[in-house]
């Protein structure tokens, strides 16, 4: 263990596990973090280095992980810990409480990006656009010259998503035929080379491989509680659809993604509130009306 320290943090809503803030004390074996330098929790708190996992460069599968908010404390208080090797470094020109999604939400889309395999110049489908995970997934995509198709519902949604750089969008509940739209989307009318699941209901699930093109690849990101993943064998088969799941980024991933917005290629679509004011946000999300990112300022 090369040394933990607490830290202040402002954190992202979703789960209590991540955090930005500035470091206030560190173990005596940290030498390259400085006290008055600003970090940032993510949901992978530690992990081993020494598994064929970390060693290479898969850290997430380690199987002896440090999970912010489920096996250590996470970001819901003023102090926190973080093990020095895993600890995100963030600039100090990055405002802290934009930056705090990036190290949830950022770092998951952006590593399911990577995962997905699509080119510059390639359409990629972004199921769930609207929320906090697919707001950031669309300009991540768009920043990575991509075209990203948002699927998502609402005015509010449709909105946004189109002004954060979406070549199109397809509302889920106003559709007839979300496949066909889909599809039409894309240059040649082929469908798009990959599609990015940020859903929280299994039926996207099951409706992404029927309009991914040939050779596409769906990338799993969101978790439905008790949710299945089907396709037929035969279609999966003949036009060579790759499924598979994303978990969240190693500790480059993490540092390519912070960059990205650092060097404003990025934008979080956030709003910042008092943590007592928690449990109302939780009911906004639980009734499917946030748009973006709630941060929580722990200060409140």
């Amino acid at each position: 263990m090369l040394g933990d320290w607490p830290i202040a943090p402002k954190m992202p809503l979703v789960g209590g596990h991540e955090g930005a803030g500035v470091v206030v004390a560190r173990g005596e074996l940290v030498k390259d973090v400085q006290i008055g330098d600003h970090v940032g929790i993510k949901w992978l708190n530690g992990s081993c280095l020494s598994c064929t996992y970390c060693q290479q460069s898969d850290e997430p599968l380690c199987g002896t992980p440090d999970l912010s908010g489920y096996t250590v404390d996470g970001s819901f208080q003023q102090y926190c810990i973080g093990k020095a090797a895993h600890v995100a470094r963030i600039p100090k020109e990055c405002d802290l409480e934009e930056i705090s999604p990036i190290l949830c939400a950022g770092i998951t889309v952006y590593k399911g990006l990577k995962e997905s395999g699509a080119k510059p110049g390639q359409f990629v489908a972004i199921v769930g656009a609207g929320g906090g995970l697919g707001s950031l997934a669309v300009q991540y995509a768009k920043a990575m010259g991509l075209h990203p198709i948002g699927i998502d519902t609402g005015a509010e949604k449709k909105d946004m998503v189109l002004k954060l750089g979406a070549t199109a969008f397809v509302d889920f509940a106003t559709s007839p035929d979300i496949v066909k739209e889909v599809k039409a989307a894309t240059q040649d009318g082929q469908g798009p080379h990959a599609a990015i699941l940020v859903a929280v209901q299994e039926k996207p699930f099951q409706q992404a491989t029927q309009y991914v093109r040939s050779r596409g690849t769906v990338v799993c990101i969101g978790l439905p509680p008790n949710a299945q993943l089907s396709a037929p064998v035969f279609d999966t088969v003949l036009r060579m659809i790759n499924i598979k799941g994303s978990y969240v980024g190693n500790r480059l991933d993490s540092a390519e993604a912070i960059e990205f917005y650092r060097r404003g290629l990025v934008k979080v679509p956030f709003k910042t509130v008092g943590l007592s004011e928690l449990q109302s946000v939780y009911e906004l999300m639980h009734a499917g009306k946030i748009a973006g990112r709630y941060v929580v300022d722990t200060s409140r």
